[in-house]
């Protein structure tokens, strides 16, 4: 929904964006792109492969589907995953997992990448298929019509699982899939149609509870075609957290402005969930997804519009409330890519693969229990 401004308001607000765009301009036409600015002096940041350690390769593969910025693929390939292939509809996104793994197969584009149009048979025997279908038909943004909805892609994700009868397949989507609304469109989409032949499970987790500094809650489906393998599937346990459970006492959560780095304040919490750049009425370079957001980010100092190609530009022209301006690896880093990782085209599109990705360390945490479950029957 739209804001509900006031004259003076859109007037206000457009006056503020003329001055930053005027000083954006001055900065680059008296310096590089990566020349070195002063500003905030930045300490240790989270290295988000620490919430994910390189796994030995345990033998089995994977096959992902609308694969976006990379998020399922890094957390199964740290959790000792081969990968099969990529399939994204997206150029930007292709360039972007080819640029980072050459050496994987990546299907991208109009006429490669749309899983309405693959013949997945060509990649039976592939172990584990996962993917997040598009999941505007059910949020809240995406007005949830669901089933009605031409970006639903669900039907082919399950036309992949059965044509390529993998022993296991991990979906994700948005926590209002398993809204009351939806309870017909999972039975009749998901459910029924891999009736005798898998078994599902369905459950949510939020991505602070495995080190994310985001709070960011999706569903994910996981099913297995052995009903031995199926018996032996455990949810992942919260890593993170305030308090101890009967597991033992966890690691604290990781905050935003800790983990970027930024001096200590009296406030710092998990940042709230980042919006995709791909999202809303036009290209834009922010990830403030509510006012309700809005009001965390300035408690904590960070400035969540504006967002820079690198960290030379964001320092080089802080907000005029002095808060801290953020970079695209800023924004990466609290999704829970790892600092190598890049990501192609211009910044939204950069914000829009990282917002609409799989936080890397939620999907290490779900592929770690599926090679348990597959691997403990070997």
């Amino acid at each position: 929904m739209p804001y509900d401004l006031t004259d003076e308001q859109r007037d206000r607000y457009r006056a503020t964006s003329v001055r930053s765009q005027l000083r954006k301009q001055a900065y680059l036409r008296n310096h590089s792109e990566d020349a070195p600015v002063g500003g905030i002096k930045l300490g240790q940041r989270l290295d988000p492969e620490d919430l994910m350690p390189q796994l030995d390769q345990n033998g089995l593969t994977s096959l992902s589907l609308f694969s976006g910025g990379g998020g399922l693929d890094i957390g199964f390939e740290r959790a000792g995953f081969a990968h099969r292939a990529s399939v994204e509809i997206l150029d930007v996104c292709g360039e972007t997992l080819r640029a980072n793994r050459p050496s994987w197969e990546v299907h991208s584009g109009n006429l490669d990448g749309d899983v309405r149009s693959v013949a997945f048979s060509k990649f039976r025997g592939v172990d584990v298929v996962h993917g997040g279908p598009p999941c505007q038909p059910f949020s809240i943004a995406g007005k949830q019509a669901g089933a009605a909805d031409p970006r639903n892609m669900w039907p082919d994700f399950i036309r992949c699982v059965l044509q390529t009868k993998p022993r296991a397949f991990v979906a994700e989507n948005v926590p209002g899939l398993l809204d009351r609304k939806f309870e017909s469109f999972v039975q009749q989409n998901i459910i029924d149609p891999l009736a005798g032949g898998y078994t599902v499970f369905r459950f949510k987790l939020s991505a602070h509870d495995f080190g994310v500094p985001q709070a960011r809650k999706r569903v994910f489906f996981v099913g297995f075609r052995s009903k031995k393998d199926a018996a032996r599937w455990i949810e992942p346990a919260p890593t993170h957290g305030d308090v101890a459970t009967l597991f033992g006492p966890l690691l604290p959560r990781n905050t935003a402005r800790c983990a970027l780095g930024l001096p200590a304040s009296d406030f710092d919490v998990v940042a709230p969930t980042l919006r995709s750049g791909f999202t809303g009425p036009r290209n834009t370079t922010g990830v403030l997804n509510s006012r309700a957001a809005l009001k965390i980010w300035n408690g904590m100092g960070i400035w969540p519009n504006g967002v820079q190609s690198t960290a030379s530009k964001a320092a080089a022209y802080p907000p005029e409330n002095g808060h801290f301006r953020m970079s695209v690896a800023d924004c990466a880093l609290l999704q829970g890519f790892p600092s190598s990782w890049r990501f192609s085209g211009a910044v939204y599109q950069a914000l829009g693969q990282i917002g609409n990705s799989v936080c890397p360390p939620a999907a290490y945490a779900v592929a770690r229990q599926v090679a348990r479950a597959l691997k403990d029957g070997e």
